[in-house]
């Protein structure tokens, strides 16, 4: 691959993709926690709606639903979206179905005697989500939601067949120009593994801040960290004499 190429299609298309997986999770994080909060709210009809909204949305095909909104959508309000946010408002809708359930489910496993002491102390059901629900239920959803957006990551290669450029696109335009199937598609598949991993990464780091800020201990660590931990602790600990040795 030359570095025309490269410059001018892959690396703007990694650019690309990386706005649509911020802005698209931004959209999915604040759908997920509206309606996953309405989820467990106390009106049946609230309850309800939310629960129909994740049904639909959940069980409708991100793509069908990105060409609904790019092509069927102007027809019915006179007004169109370009195609990068149109892409943006079916992921952000689609995957936010998703992580309300997630949401729903963390809150949910809070420990019904913290939902009874903020009735005993008279604070309101807002009071109630904001200062002791949440702040418990936010870090179990972190891992799950560290997969949802792994998953919308790679969701936004259907963007390509609106004609935006990014990784596939551009993958697909290089190849049409180069001929260059198996360098291009790996030099891709390498792309979408340090886009996820990177992800992840901030993701963990978010996930220690969080427990960190209810007191909560990070998990142990495992494996060759773990091993290499324990040989540093155990090479730098004093050296103790037994009761029955010398002086």
């Amino acid at each position: 691959m030359t570095a025309g190429l490269w410059q001018h299609w892959v690396l703007p298309g990694i650019w690309i993709t990386v706005q649509l997986t911020l802005y698209s999770a931004a959209l999915a994080t604040a759908v997920a926690f509206g309606v996953g909060m309405a989820r467990t709210h106390g009106s049946r009809l609230v309850r309800f709606l939310a629960g129909f909204y994740t049904e639909v949305f959940r069980g409708t095909s991100s793509l069908v639903l990105m060409f609904w909104i790019f092509f069927v959508l102007p027809q019915l309000a006179g007004w169109a979206l370009v195609p990068m946010w149109a892409a943006v408002l079916a992921l952000g809708l689609s995957y936010g179905a998703y992580g309300a359930e997630i949401v729903r489910g963390a809150l949910n496993s809070v420990a019904s005697a913290q939902r009874e002491a903020g009735v005993a102390l008279s604070f309101t059901p807002w009071q109630r989500m904001r200062l002791i629900l949440l702040p418990q239920a936010v870090p179990e959803m972190i891992p799950p939601f560290s997969n949802l957006l792994v998953e919308l990551l790679k969701g936004t290669a259907l963007v390509s067949l609106l004609g935006i450029g990014d990784v596939s696109f551009a993958a697909y335009l290089v190849r049409l120009a180069t001929t260059e199937s198996a360098q291009i598609y790996s030099i891709t598949l390498v792309v979408y593994f340090v886009l996820a991993f990177l992800f992840t990464r901030g993701m963990r780091a978010l996930e220690r801040r969080a427990k960190a800020g209810i007191g909560q201990r990070p998990e142990p660590r495992t494996g060759l960290t773990a091993r290499l931990g324990l040989r540093r602790q155990a090479a730098t600990a004093p050296v103790t004499k037994s009761a029955g040795g010398g002086a």
